[in-house]
């Protein structure tokens, strides 16, 4: 009996320490390392300490903050709480009918071309509480063909046409295929939207930084673009890809047609992928500069083994809805055992969300003239983007009026960059805290008026330059533009030097 007691008991002391020896704490000194690396900034430490604020309003504690409200300027989401943009109701109306199909007879509720619309979608899809093909709906990925055939005036294989969740989903989807980690390397233009940094990081791969030519309207210089392969490959990276965003966030500039042809011409020199970030394309303020796809300017050029991926949204243009969480990527001049993987890829996921899909087709197939919610979707559509241009060209206007302050016109997307010129005292201020001065400037602004925006160091700046990002969401933007000027104000006169 002594001798089994004993057996026992180093039995369980031996499994004591194993375990205790085998046993991780998940926090930050266990968890992978690429994630502690990847930031997000327009979800960064200034949108999270504006929900807090936000949070203590809601709670009626609020009392003691010097604004009544946030307004949340950090991110291109049209109908968050404090921006309130209405939703599209042909948009509403079909999607509510998919979702209660036992509607679809109602004709004193629901117009006739959004029953048939709804009742052609069900037709294809079944439920939506159902999964889809991975890549999507196919009768959706064939409409998303024609609009492109239509929109670029060539051949779209809806084959080679995926369904996301966002264009965030379709590009997170490329860099799994794409990257492979270090040395791999994807160009992205200086600002960025932070979603090709983060992802880079995340895939623990290399960032190639390319300037733009702020005081050339965001133009993006070609002998820079070339200088920073150059540069990137002699330091021994892989260079893979190379990111253009057009409409640009956050410059909100548009790329000339000439340019285009020029950077397709590098890319393919280069044998580069070409990843065309386009969801902003309907967000066209200057009626001299159209929207043109990089696939209409390579297939113009017959560069027939430049290899492309376009990105579109529901999120952005006029319709801003995030949260279905909709876009898609078409593959240009990619093999078939490309698609393949990718099919696969997608598969993992299982599919994308089937609201986001029917979205799509909504952004895609519009209301066409004659049918009865035409009316109404050309009057929203128009009053959303009217707004939207008016209030990008009056933040630009007013920006360049205040103190050590300058901001390009936004040519399109939904975003004003402006350039800040900090008194040194401040940009003292900010080391003392630990902060880099944009990120001092913008939390200051957070904690006295409720106004969250972006510090540009966010999304990449020149060095020696200091920017903030907002979106031109707000409702009332006079008195928007009214409470930073004062802010500024103040801000510059307590830290004059």
């Amino acid at each position: 009996m002594i001798t089994r007691s004993i057996r026992v008991n180093r039995t369980i002391n031996r499994s004591i320490t194993t375990s205790s020896v085998n046993s991780i704490r998940l926090d930050n000194s266990t968890i992978n390392s690429k994630v502690i690396n990847a930031q997000y900034a327009v979800r960064g430490e200034i949108p999270v300490k504006a929900d807090i604020y936000g949070q203590q309003i809601r709670d009626g504690n609020g009392d003691k903050l010097p604004f009544k409200a946030i307004m949340p300027c950090n991110i291109g989401n049209p109908q968050q709480q404090g921006l309130n943009q209405k939703p599209l109701t042909f948009w509403r109306q079909v999607a509510a009918l998919t979702e209660c199909p036992e509607l679809i007879d109602n004709t004193q509720l629901f117009p006739k071309d959004v029953r048939d619309r709804a009742r052609e979608l069900l037709n294809e899809i079944g439920s939506v509480g159902a999964y889809s093909h991975s890549k999507g709906v196919p009768f959706i990925r064939e409409q998303v063909a024609k609009f492109l055939e239509a929109r670029d005036g060539y051949p779209s294989d809806p084959e080679n046409i995926f369904l996301t969740a966002g264009a965030s989903g379709g590009v997170s989807l490329l860099f799994h295929l794409l990257l492979s980690g270090d040395p791999d390397g994807v160009m992205i233009p200086i600002p960025q939207y932070p979603l090709y940094s983060a992802s880079l990081a995340l895939a623990g791969s290399r960032t190639i930084q390319y300037h733009l030519d702020e005081n050339r309207g965001w133009e993006l210089n070609m002998n820079l673009l070339e200088k920073s392969f150059n540069d990137a490959q002699s330091q021994g990276t892989e260079v893979k890809a190379l990111v253009i965003i057009n409409p640009g966030n956050p410059t909100g500039a548009i790329l000339s047609e000439e340019n285009m042809r020029d950077i397709a011409r590098f890319a393919q020199k280069h044998e580069l992928v070409l990843l065309a970030d386009e969801v902003y394309q309907s967000n066209i303020y200057d009626k001299n500069k159209p929207f043109v796809s990089f696939k209409k300017v390579i297939k113009d050029l017959k560069l027939d083994d430049l290899q492309l991926a376009s990105f579109h949204s529901i999120s952005k243009g006029f319709s801003g809805e995030c949260g279905r969480r909709g876009g898609f990527v078409e593959y240009v001049n990619f093999s078939e055992d490309f698609l393949t993987e990718a099919t696969k890829l997608a598969s993992i996921s299982l599919c994308p969300p089937l609201q986001g899909q029917i979205a799509v087709d909504l952004m895609i197939r519009p209301p066409k003239e004659g049918e009865e919610s035409y009316e109404q979707y050309r009057k929203e559509k128009d009053e959303v983007l009217a707004s939207y241009a008016s209030r990008s060209k009056l933040l630009a206007e007013r920006f360049n009026q205040m103190e050590g302050v300058s901001c390009n016109n936004s040519e399109g997307a939904m975003y004003a960059f402006p350039q800040i010129r900090l008194p040194q005292k401040a940009i003292d201020a900010a080391k003392k805290q630990g902060k880099s001065p944009d990120s001092f400037y913008c939390l200051e602004l957070l904690d006295n008026t409720g106004i969250c925006v972006v510090p540009g160091s966010g999304f990449g700046q020149a060095p020696d330059t200091l920017h903030f990002r907002t979106t031109c969401l707000v409702p009332g933007t006079e008195d928007y533009i009214n409470t930073i000027e004062k802010f500024h104000k103040e801000f510059m006169n307590k830290y004059r030097d």
